[in-house]
């Protein structure tokens, strides 16, 4: 009777330590590889971190091209670590392209521009610049504060597509920042869209444009689609056709996202 006793308490114990054996640990949902690469931080948000290609270090513009001419320089003038439009010379885009990446770049307006509306103080950011007869994905550079506009085509829109969620523009005359997450659009091996293009953007560190999905590449006119499949692509600055004075730029660096 003893032994059998023994018995049933050893069986017991053995299954409360079993027991015990599965119960979840800290340590079960611990992950400790691969180690994430060390990067510096640059002394400031706007900073570039050490890890950054600097498009535009105040200097030159080394980093980019005409689009009119991509064997050409970009023929944009440079002063004062300042980068300014120069319209008659067309767009500029960078030699490299790029998929998904993140994006730092401060923009200007012209401190006593007089004109309204679309034409006071226009230029674009395009995300992605995908050749002749398709211009990219637009996010707008504009004069939005207290400049009424259709609020798809406002600053900080996605152009024709999706207005900001807040108004954060400075007055002309002050630097205002984009800091731009974008997330190319994938496509199958036979051209068709697998995945759509999507964009988060702050303006001035307010978040203005949160994992927005692109219907496609910007239209001026018509509904935006995905006509054509394309890989990684350059980023292209606009010299915009309005009549006021042009913008300005500086501190433009990217961050490729693997």
């Amino acid at each position: 009777m003893k032994n059998k006793i023994f018995a049933t308490f050893a069986v017991i114990f053995a299954c409360s330590v079993a027991v015990k054996a599965q119960e979840p640990k800290p340590a079960d949902t611990e992950v400790w590889t691969p180690v994430p690469i060390e990067i510096t931080p640059g002394k400031t948000s706007f900073d570039a971190p050490s890890d950054a290609l600097i498009l535009f270090n105040g200097k030159n513009l080394d980093q980019w091209v005409s689009v009119k001419d991509p064997n050409a320089a970009a023929n944009w003038t440079v002063s004062g670590n300042i980068l300014t439009v120069n319209k008659s010379a067309g767009n500029i885009q960078t030699k490299k392209s790029f998929g998904n990446y993140q994006l730092h770049l401060e923009w200007k307006i012209p401190e006593n521009i007089k004109e309204e509306g679309q034409a006071k103080g226009n230029s674009g950011l395009f995300l992605a610049s995908i050749g002749p007869g398709d211009d990219g994905y637009e996010l707008q550079i504009l004069d939005s504060y207290k400049n009424k506009t259709y609020v798809n085509g406002q600053a900080a829109s996605i152009y024709k597509q999706s207005a900001p969620l807040v108004n954060a523009n400075k007055k002309p005359g002050e630097w205002q920042t984009y800091d731009v997450v974008w997330e190319a659009p994938v496509f199958s091996t036979d051209g068709t869209l697998k995945t759509p293009a999507f964009v988060t953007v702050l303006h001035n560190g307010i978040l203005v444009q949160n994992h927005t999905e692109l219907k496609g590449p910007t239209q001026y006119i018509g509904q935006p689609s995905y006509k054509k499949a394309h890989g990684p692509s350059p980023i292209k600055l606009q010299a915009h056709g309005d009549p006021s004075a042009p913008i300005s730029f500086r501190n433009i660096w990217i961050r490729e996202i693997k």
